[in-house]
Order: C-alpha cells, then sequence, then structure tokens
C-alpha cells in the first residue's frame, strides 16, 4: 500500500509527463505482480464493486471524529473530494496513528477484503474502515478511501500506463496495449497471464486497441497530396467494435465497455458474420427509408436518441421501435483470424467493402467515402456534415495502417464550426481537483421575455487567470446558497459553444446541448444582449432531429 501510496502522490502533483512515466516505471519494476495486476484494473477502469457507501464513510468519519454534519459538508464542498477531506479530517484531528510493522499490507490485501466485504454486516465493516483508518497515514488513507470510493483521476492515460509497462517488460507498448484490454478479472488472473497470452487464456471478446485521430487545426491543403487522403463522415455517435469469434458475438464500446447485451439488434450477426472477424465504426441511431428506385436509404439520427438507450439494463420493444440502432463500419481489424491492423487503409477497405455487400443487412452500413477530385472542392463538401447528421469529416492517409491510440499524421478529425449562443451565468459551484477551491461549474441562462431560463451548464472553455476572476465574482455577488450552489448576479455574459441541439422534456428550455462550453468571455456584452429562449429554439428546428 506505502508504494501504491507514493506513486498516486507523484502522478497527482506532477504536471510532466516524463515525471509520471517515471514514477510508473518505477512501480511496475518494484510491485509484486498481484498489486501490478490490480493497478493496472484501477487505472482502466476496472474497480471492483463498492463494498461500502459514501453516507456510511461519512457518518463512520463523523463519529470518529465528533465534528458537526454542516461542518463535514463545508469541509467536502471545499475539498471537492470525499475520500480527499475524510482523510484530511482524520489528519487533522490526530486519529492517524504510526504503522504497526502487521500493518503494512500491499495493495491486494485491502481490495480482497473489501470484497470479501461486500455482503458483510454493517458492524463488520465498519469495524474494518475504522481499524485501517486508524493505521495507516494520511496518504495512505486517501489512497484506501478512493479503493472504496473509486476514480482515480490524477492525469495517467492508458498511453502512459502501457509505456511504463513496455519499458518494464520489454515488450511493444502494441503488444500491451492490446493484452491489458478485453474481459478479464483482476481477482483470478495473474500478471504473467495477462502479459503473455497463451491457449488457456484466450478471450475471444478482446478487442483491439482503438486508433484515434487528431484533431485538424489547419486547412486541408496542408496535408499535402489530396489523392493520398481519403475522406468520410464523422458521425455523432459511440465508436464500437463487433466481434465474432468462436461462433460468440461481442460489442466493446471505445471506453472498453462490453455492451453487447445493451444492443440486441446485433444479435442477429451472430448468424451472417463469419467467425474471426472485427469490425470498427459507429454506433447510430438511424432511420431506413424507400427511395423511388426501391433502394434503401438509411440516415443516421440524433445522438439525444441513443442517450436514451445508454445505461439501461433492460430494453423495451418500444425502445427498439422507437430508436432503431444500426452499425456504420469504417475499417476492419480482423479477417478470418487474422490481424488486419498491419495492412494499408486501401485493401482494408477492399475486404470491409466486400464484407458489408455480402452481408446485405440493414443493421451493418458501409460508411462512405466522399468523393472528391482537390482540397476545395472537399472544403465546400464539408459545410453539408449537419444536413448528413455527421459532425464533421475524418481524413485518411490511404497507405495508413491502422494504429494504437492518437498518432499524429495519418487520421484527422476535421469538425465543421461549434453552434454558438449567448448567455448569462445565474448559479455557480466549486469544482474537482485542483478547482475545488474555485467556482469553476457554471449554469447558463437565455432570455425569455422578462424572465431568464436555465439551459445548459459549462465548466471548461476558460483560462487560470478566468476562472480566478469568475470565481471572485461569485464570492462577492452570491445571493443565495443551496447546498454547494450559488446563486450569482446575473452579470457575467459569456459565448457558449455546442457540437449539436436537440429536444428535451428533462430541461425547462425544453432543449438539451450536445458537448456544451465556454467559448469565450464576452466582457463587451450586456445582460439585454444575450440570446433568447426563442433563438434556441429556431436553432432546434434548423439542427434538431
Amino acid at each position: 500500500m506505502q508504494l501504491f501510496a507514493s506513486l498516486v502522490q507523484t502522478l497527482a502533483t506532477s504536471t510532466k509527463t516524463n515525471e509520471k512515466l517515471e514514477a510508473l516505471q518505477h512501480y511496475f519494476a518494484q510491485a509484486n505482480d498481484k498489486d501490478k495486476v490490480w493497478v493496472i484494473a484501477i487505472f482502466t477502469g476496472r474497480r471492483p464493486k463498492r463494498a461500502v457507501t459514501a453516507t456510511q464513510l461519512q457518518n463512520w468519519c463523523l463519529e470518529l471524529i465528533n465534528i458537526p454534519e454542516w461542518l463535514f459538508k463545508e469541509s467536502y464542498h471545499t475539498v471537492g473530494d470525499l475520500a480527499e477531506t475524510i482523510a484530511l479530517l482524520l489528519n487533522s484531528n490526530s486519529i492517524v496513528q504510526h504503522n504497526h510493522p502487521s500493518q503494512i499490507l500491499p495493495l491486494y490485501y485491502y481490495i480482497e477484503k473489501l470484497q470479501e466485504l461486500y455482503k458483510a454486516d454493517e458492524n463488520v465493516k465498519k469495524e474494518f474502515i475504522i481499524n485501517c483508518w486508524q493505521y495507516l497515514n494520511s496518504s495512505e488513507i486517501f489512497v484506501f478511501n478512493k479503493l472504496i470510493t473509486g476514480g482515480f483521476r490524477i492525469g495517467v492515460s492508458q498511453k502512459m500506463m502501457v509505456n511504463a509497462i513496455a519499458k518494464t517488460v520489454s515488450l511493444p507498448a502494441s503488444i500491451i496495449a492490446h493484452r491489458i484490454s478485453g474481459n478479464w478479472n483482476a481477482a483470478t488472473i495473474s500478471f504473467a497471464e495477462l502479459l503473455n497470452e497463451t491457449s488457456t487464456t484466450i478471450d475471444f471478446s478482446k478487442p483491439y486497441p482503438f486508433y484515434l485521430a487528431y484533431a485538424l487545426d489547419a486547412e486541408p491543403m496542408s496535408l499535402g497530396n489530396e489523392n493520398e487522403w481519403q475522406a468520410e463522415w464523422k458521425w455523432d455517435g459511440i465508436r464500437g467494435q463487433i466481434i465474432k469469434r468462436n461462433d460468440e458475438l461481442f460489442l466493446w464500446s471505445r471506453g472498453e465497455e462490453l455492451i453487447t447485451e445493451k444492443f440486441p439488434e446485433y444479435d442477429v450477426l451472430k448468424n451472417i458474420l463469419p467467425n474471426g472477424i472485427v469490425l470498427d465504426g459507429e454506433i447510430i441511431p438511424a432511420e431506413i427509408s424507400t427511395m423511388e428506385d426501391e433502394s434503401k436509404k438509411v440516415s443516421p439520427l440524433s445522438f439525444a436518441l441513443l442517450q436514451t438507450r445508454i445505461g439501461r439494463k433492460n430494453i423495451t420493444k418500444k425502445q427498439l421501435i422507437e430508436v432503431p440502432i444500426h452499425f456504420f463500419a469504417y475499417d476492419i481489424l480482423e479477417y478470418n483470424g487474422e490481424d488486419y491492423r498491419n495492412k494499408p487503409l486501401e485493401i482494408r477497405r477492399e475486404k470491409l467493402t466486400e464484407i458489408v455487400q455480402s452481408i446485405q443487412n440493414p443493421i451493418v452500413q458501409l460508411s462512405p467515402t466522399i468523393p472528391f477530385s482537390n482540397w476545395q472542392q472537399l472544403i465546400e463538401l464539408r459545410k453539408s456534415s449537419r444536413e448528413k447528421g455527421a459532425e464533421g469529416m475524418m481524413l485518411k492517409r490511404k497507405s495508413s495502417n491502422y494504429q494504437v491510440g492518437r498518432k499524429v499524421g495519418d487520421w484527422y478529425k476535421w469538425k465543421v464550426e461549434p453552434l454558438t449562443i449567448d448567455a448569462v451565468m445565474i448559479y455557480a459551484q466549486k469544482g474537482h481537483g485542483r478547482r475545488s477551491n474555485l467556482y469553476t461549474d457554471y449554469t447558463f441562462a437565455v432570455k425569455d421575455g422578462e424572465k431568464l431560463v436555465s439551459f445548459t451548464k459549462a465548466y471548461s472553455g476558460l483560462t487560470d487567470k478566468e476562472f480566478n476572476e469568475v470565481d471572485s465574482f461569485v464570492k462577492r455577488n452570491s445571493i443565495e446558497k443551496f447546498g454547494p450552489v450559488r446563486t450569482v448576479k446575473p452579470e457575467l455574459v459569456f459565448e457558449i459553444a455546442f457540437e449539436g441541439i436537440a429536444a428535451s422534456n428533462r430541461h425547462k428550455s425544453g432543449v438539451a446541448l450536445r458537448f456544451p462550453r465556454m467559448l469565450r468571455w464576452r466582457k463587451d456584452k450586456k445582460v439585454d444582449e444575450i440570446n433568447t429562449l426563442e433563438d434556441l429554439k429556431k436553432l432546434l428546428l434548423v439542427y434538431g432531429k
């Protein structure tokens, strides 16, 4: 536990990538194998089930340090993280004692013990938690609490961790990335089994690491000869991989979540796709219409419809009908059990076209390429992205291999300019992590006659200096307090950017925005110059679906 707590401390406080990488390398070189597996699991989102609730942790802490509940809540609102709040309060109240030699235990001991306590009586859980609080030091208590509450947000990308492991065990990073993906259980797999796939540890569901594109910030002419590039529409859905191996079908999201059961529409592919195939593409709500020549046209629908399906354990027949889901395939990563990733995109595209055409099922669509003869023509075509239900275009070098993670040079996303609206801030809340002492999460409103109607929240887009200025304004101009939320004087105007808009009966405004953020602080505008609810509804009519 001491070694892991030291690692977390370094990762959480360092802003330099090389320092973080060195800390990870040191950890994987020193830690025992069981701890290594759990750290990989924790940093890839495979944390164990929560054995203790946040309310229980709070109550036991209050009982131990004997402070009023309001003071705990104020501390929590200031710190912004429950695990850290408890660690700080315990330390400041001298609850933490020196480690006894018998208490210097490995990380896996605490995780396995918490798993054992999952169905235990509350008093048994309480005894174990309090005992750990008393004999771990402050930094270890924080890590211990985080094992319970989850969410290690300490600036560690999967790519960084993969690179650290690769340097430690002398294997290529691309192989490590593939080996640690998929459906494995940290409680039952060893470090050697995880990194050295054998015939006894084959996971037929295992996806490939996704290849990610960089944003194109310049004109496409900067990419050189247009004949070397393939253009596609950038669809607004859930990136996914459809896998069929051993007569079984699997669907993985980009976040490495196995989501097969959430999309029963794809079950039919189990009897259609050949074994040993992996398709990369986009999970998209779409409607099928019949053209004059009796051909079928599949048109993407709003991402907001897809959100009605996300997170549901059981999908009803009504939802299957109202939100029909399709798969827009744009790459093939495996065929007949052979890894296709090192073949040029042109070759992969030919095989993908052949496969999709042979399926002859509208559930899988071949994501079309966009024919163009020069960059200027493509610039004009990009303007119709939203009409196509797309966010913009993807530009891919025809000779490119399918790589791991985000690489510069071969794949670019070229999104259209965002939609914007001017609004006034009416509520503010403190942020999290390094911004836990600042008001950085804001709610915005537009005008509806003489009233202000809230329509979205945003917490990104400003510089650190601007966040400090707004924080100062909030503290000077708060009107009411509702827990961590402050009502503020409606005086600060911001330009809000967003990627899409949809009707919503869950919001007072009747609309929901896709990826809202603050584009800029409009210090040149007054509140009476902001946009209206009618302006939002006009955008909904034009761009909503």
